[in-house]
């Protein structure tokens, strides 16, 4: 990885599988930073219910849902849009001052398994809304050397929050949960998705509650874990398999859960909170410890790290591995857990427009390294 970067401006933009809305960042990427960017602006714009309600729709297939898909990324758009004046009127920035906006798009595929993933998005009309050059589709480019398209965050893991001499976990708890295994000794860096993170929960809690989320994991602490139904959750083929892998909606669902929940018919539903809760702990304490066993620190970061049940579900689940690794947010290393994704994408933004490689091959798979992204000029 280049040791330097211009000082330049460039937004980052995530909307992830958790479906509430878009995180953004302004980021700076300084001569004398070694590399590293940082976040000088956040903002957060939630989705209407109704752009919620069809963007989860499109998860599975449906009528009309081409128009429908197009309409839906015209809309993304739109909110995409808002947060990036929401950023520059904070910042007191224009547009002329970034180099460009690097923005994920809306999954609703992922099958890498087929050679494909998607992601609702008009990268055009937010060029044209914006005035600013916009860098989107990091995903195909990889897939198209035969990887998996994902995760994409360990390479700007590495680049972060890397540290000489010390191996770390970063792990990014969004709807589906994924790791970056940090080597403090080199520059490379493994990991990969362990599976879910708060979408069952999400899902559980707005079937029963009509919440969007378990509020610091509340609704899951007043249940109790039911461990048969735990050890049935965690007999998933796709927790065994090695990696490369990643995954998505297109597995883990509430009709997945139901499937489950056939051989548990009376049980409570706060006690299938807890219980979801503690497998999202188990997965990600487990490849932890198949893949990680000498790390000094797991850094939470996503909506997940500000859930206090399930984080202290996972430093329980840790140690009962043998684990002594510290269990932090990546507050500690100066980021905010909700800016870190916006925040690689501001990375691989940059990483664009120095014509460097974005993926890291060993994390997906990929014949070699690759430039990710496509470009709409403003």
């Amino acid at each position: 990885m280049p040791k330097r970067c211009r000082d330049s401006f460039t937004i980052g933009l995530m909307s992830g599988t958790s479906l509430d809305g878009v995180d953004g960042v302004l980021a700076t990427c300084a001569a004398d930073s070694g590399g590293r960017m940082r976040s000088i602006a956040h903002a957060y714009i939630p989705f209407p219910n109704a752009l919620r309600a069809e963007l989860l729709a499109l998860q599975t297939a449906g009528h009309n849902e081409i128009e429908r898909e197009a309409q839906s990324a015209n809309a993304l758009a739109h909110q995409y849009a808002a947060c990036v004046k929401q950023l520059l009127d904070g910042a007191g920035n224009s547009a002329s001052q970034i180099s460009a906006i690097g923005v994920h798009g809306q999954t609703i595929r992922h099958r890498p398994d087929l050679g494909f993933t998607r992601q609702t998005n008009n990268p055009a009309l937010l060029a044209e809304l914006t005035g600013i050059d916009v860098i989107a589709d990091f995903r195909s480019r990889d897939i198209a050397a035969g990887g998996q398209g994902a995760p994409l965050v360990p390479a700007f893991h590495q680049a972060a929050f890397g540290q000489t001499g010390e191996t770390r976990v970063v792990a990014n708890i969004g709807g589906i949960s994924n790791i970056s295994i940090l080597d403090g000794d080199s520059d490379n860096a493994t990991g990969f998705d362990t599976g879910p993170g708060n979408m069952l929960l999400d899902a559980w809690i707005g079937r029963h509650r009509g919440l969007p989320y378990d509020a610091d994991g509340a609704w899951a602490a007043s249940g109790t874990v039911i461990a048969a139904l735990l050890q049935t959750l965690l007999q998933e083929p796709y927790l065994a398999a090695p990696p490369p892998k990643s995954t998505g909606r297109d597995l883990f669902h509430l009709a997945w859960l139901d499937d489950k929940l056939h051989a548990f018919p009376a049980v409570a539903a706060a006690d299938v909170q807890a219980t979801l809760t503690a497998f999202t702990a188990r997965t990600l304490a487990d490849a932890i410890a198949r893949t990680a066993g000498d790390a000094a620190a797991v850094y939470l970061c996503g909506g997940g790290a500000y859930n206090a049940q399930l984080t202290a579900q996972l430093t329980a689940a840790l140690q009962a591995q043998g684990q002594n690794a510290r269990v932090l947010s990546t507050d500690a290393l100066g980021v905010a857990p909700n800016q870190v994704e916006a925040l690689a994408f501001a990375w691989l933004a940059q990483r664009f427009l120095q014509r460097q490689p974005g993926n890291l091959p060993a994390v997906t798979g990929a014949r070699g390294s690759r430039v990710l992204g496509a470009l709409y000029p403003r």
